[in-house]
């Protein structure tokens, strides 16, 4: 392996918690964080064009949530939640999509069944099955499955990875390997193994060695197509969140791939999300960039 993928055995299992348990980093968390995402999500349920709880698989949690601007030809924009693979909820997340929305963009939020009751690898199957049925529904849903940007933030950042590196006519023989256009994994998980070595994380995910290779997009995942990629990570994050969005980018990025890195200045783990969701600010600008098919900004 690389040196990129044997760096973690210098930590030790404190090391390992302090770069990635990061909310032990965040005392307001649970008090102002979620609270203001959850305020201001409310918000925008009430006051957009939005479908709510569309089920495309039979998980629990196996829902989605549609947010119109009135374009169905307009591009689709596709959220997938953090929360290491065991928390969180889509409603948390609707506050993002209000700006997009404003800018001319169809917003789809994710939602899926989380660890301990299914596996990160189901997690994975899950979205593809979100995304087959976005396509195959598009219609229905008011979106345009021809103009389909993923993005996706920490656990969700290493789901849009995997579906970058999904082969799409293997999965439905309906489907088109350019099933999706453009992808922005944000302080995405790219490599699993440390985060099976912090032992506050993984004792929710229950991912043991075979199941932290066989799910990382850098030992067994490398993009599908060669749709251009925004690779995004807080200037604030820890050392090895930062790691974690590059060693993609530097194993990745291709003459023909375009893959661009992004660093949000002065941002932690969750404001960066504060950030995209702000439409003055070039996180944003940069992503409506990668919605409207010219590639990444660095």
């Amino acid at each position: 392996m690389s040196d990129h993928l044997t760096y973690h055995t210098r930590f030790s299992p404190a090391e390992f918690d302090a770069q990635y348990n990061l909310r032990a980093g965040r005392p307001d968390y649970e008090e102002t964080v979620i609270p203001g995402w959850s305020r201001d999500s409310e918000t925008a349920r009430t006051t957009s064009d939005c479908s709510l709880d569309i089920r495309y698989g039979d998980g629990d949690e196996q829902k989605l949530d549609v947010f119109r601007c009135a374009d169905s030809a307009a591009p689709t924009l596709v959220y997938f939640h953090g929360g290491y693979w065991q928390r969180g909820d889509k409603s948390i997340y609707s506050f993002i999509a209000p700006p997009f929305v404003a800018a001319g963009v169809n917003v789809v939020i994710v939602g899926y069944d989380l660890c301990p009751s299914v596996t990160i690898t189901r997690i994975s199957e899950e979205a593809r099955e979100a995304m087959a049925y976005i396509w195959r529904n598009a219609r229905d849903l008011g979106v345009n499955r021809d103009r389909i940007t993923v993005i996706g933030h920490s656990a969700g950042g290493h789901i849009t990875q995997m579906m970058m590196a999904t082969d799409w006519p293997a999965f439905g023989d309906d489907l088109p390997a350019d099933l999706i256009k453009a992808g922005i994994p944000v302080s995405p998980l790219s490599y699993l193994e440390p985060v099976r070595l912090t032992e506050a994380l993984n004792a929710g995910i229950r991912m043991d060695p075979a199941e932290a290779e066989a799910e990382s997009p850098m030992t067994h995942h490398p993009p599908a197509t060669n749709a251009p990629q925004l690779v995004v990570v807080g200037g604030a994050e820890t050392d090895e969140f930062h790691r974690q969005a590059r060693m993609y980018v530097e194993k990745y990025a291709t003459g023909d791939r375009a893959i661009g890195f992004y660093i949000v200045p002065d941002v932690d783990h969750f404001d960066e999300l504060n950030v995209l969701a702000d439409p003055a600010s070039p996180f944003f600008e940069h992503t409506c960039t990668m919605l409207q098919g010219k590639g990444p900004k660095s």
